[in-house]
């Protein structure tokens, strides 16, 4: 019996042992330390850099970073203009939700959801991350010291210059040959570099907004040389009738090609000059984040960061007859999408993610507690652990109240507030030429992509000096939405406003 008792005691200490150890190695697997995150964001970036559709493009950097991604190949913003895209993005709330459908200075201050928000920064900080920003973040002032408190550094936004002529950034289409710390996106690439040289005791979120390859079109000489004596080719796509069987309502939304021939230059000419001008810009902007990620991968701190890269909204360069962005078509709507998680490995996921699943993907993948809101967004860990994950919900774009466009992997559908719409097959026809809403046999298709369409949009928030702005607003761009979501009624040329 003694022997017995004995052998129990034993036993005993062993589990205990055992128990000691499994409590051990789940403390340690518990402290370890949580990711960082490099939120690389760009400005008017189309999928030339990753589509490699045109060929005379050269983005060293940013191929190397889809070697070592995942690319969502398929992937939306939420809003095809700067302002209400951030604010989706930073928030985790669609635009219809929020009611910020287009630019205007003091959004977050009027909206009567963002101001209830946890954007996206203030709940990493609350999570005690180190959190660093630097360059174009959301594009309007926040009210009071809310931005102040949600960085940890003083932001240098800086601005989208240099300028050369003083008359807008569309005519500033230069080569500069003054030094490189004019730009912006240089003097802030400089300093992620300094950050991440440091030590760091806590985990950190970086963010990094470049204002390239937004106009004004200057850009270091150097990268205007890249594209010396080339013949630029049209634009892929590109077709001068493409708006034939597009209904009234989106033919307002195209500015037509006399953005690139206004200087007295015939279309073709002015072709060659803004496609130099873009590729020149984008090549720029390619090497300033290749800088912040060598940076990154010879620190400490590579090989627990993720990195995301992505643009604010797309842009068309002369496809569906328009230069900038600003309407629902692909070309506006379809962005750079790039996840790199330190395990480095590539995969094109067919997935129509948006710009708003960013934030819940962070949240889970960082292990962080749920912000104050509800988040519009799904969060992307899934296909994280298996690329070939099935994603139900198509990506949604919102151009103005009732202005809808849906992504599924097969189809683009478009709605506008008077009920017109259009219906693209990518299978068949990548670059939207063929408008399908008329032929019969799609009414099955049509249903089912309705049906993705928000039954409701918050009222658009009033913005400050509106009668100025939508006075302004008509004589610059006559199709845009209003602020009520109404459309103008007079079609005419339209200047992007950031």
């Amino acid at each position: 019996m003694i022997q017995n008792i004995k052998r129990g005691w034993g036993f005993a200490r062993v589990l205990v042992a055992l128990l000691s150890l499994g409590f051990h190695a789940t403390q340690a697997q518990s402290s370890s330390p949580k990711p960082n995150v490099l939120f690389i964001v760009v400005d008017d970036m189309n999928k030339w850099s990753l589509q490699n559709d045109y060929p005379p493009l050269k983005v060293p950097n940013i191929k190397k970073l889809v070697s070592q991604s995942l690319y969502f190949k398929n992937a939306s913003c939420a809003a095809p203009v700067c302002v209400p895209s951030r604010a989706a993005f930073f928030s985790g709330k669609y635009p219809h939700h929020s009611g910020v459908y287009r630019n205007g200075p003091d959004v977050w201050g009027v909206s009567e959801l963002l101001p209830q928000v946890e954007a996206m920064p203030e709940l990493f900080k609350r999570n005690g991350y180190t959190t660093w920003a630097g360059g174009k973040t959301f594009h309007v002032a926040l009210p009071g010291d809310r931005e102040k408190n949600m960085w940890d550094n003083k932001v240098f936004h800086g601005n989208y210059g240099p300028f050369f002529t003083g008359r807008g950034h569309w005519n500033d289409i230069k080569p500069w040959e003054g030094p490189d710390k004019d730009f912006t996106d240089v003097v802030n690439a400089d300093a992620a570099t300094v950050f991440l040289a440091q030590k760091h005791d806590k985990p950190f979120f970086m963010y990094y907004g470049l204002y390239r390859p937004h106009s004004p079109y200057t850009a270091p000489k150097r990268f205007y040389d890249l594209y010396e004596g080339v013949k630029f080719p049209l634009p892929p796509g590109y077709d001068a009738k493409d708006l034939e069987d597009v209904p009234a309502s989106g033919k307002r939304l195209s500015a037509g090609m006399d953005m690139v021939t206004k200087s007295g230059k015939s279309q073709e000419e002015g072709f060659q000059d803004y496609l130099r001008a873009y590729c020149a810009n984008t090549s720029f902007a390619d090497w300033n984040l290749g800088r912040v990620i060598d940076a990154l991968d010879k620190s400490p701190y590579g090989k627990n960061t993720i990195v995301v890269f992505v643009s604010d909204n797309g842009f068309h360069n002369g496809t569906k007859n328009h230069w900038a962005k600003q309407t629902l078509w692909e070309q506006a709507d379809a962005i750079p999408f790039l996840i790199r998680l330190p395990n480095g490995k590539a995969y094109t996921c067919p997935q129509t993610v948006n710009l708003v699943d960013i934030y819940p993907t962070l949240v889970e993948y960082c292990g962080l507690s749920v912000p104050k809101q509800k988040l519009d967004g799904q969060s992307l860990v899934a296909v994280f652990k298996n690329p070939k994950a099935k994603w139900e919900r198509p990506g949604l774009t919102t151009y103005g109240e009732k202005y809808s466009s849906v992504r599924s992997e097969r189809y683009r559908y478009i709605q506008y507030p008077d009920g017109a719409e259009e219906l693209y097959d990518h299978d068949k026809d990548p670059y939207e030429h063929q408008n399908l809403a008329g032929k019969p046999e799609m009414k099955p298709v049509l249903a089912s992509l309705r049906k993705n369409v928000p039954v409701q949009f918050q009222k658009s928030v009033p913005y400050k000096n509106e009668g100025m702005e939508e006075r302004r607003e008509a004589r610059q761009n006559p199709g845009a939405p209003a602020a009520n979501g109404g459309a103008k009624k007079k079609a005419g040329n339209k200047k992007s406003r950031n």
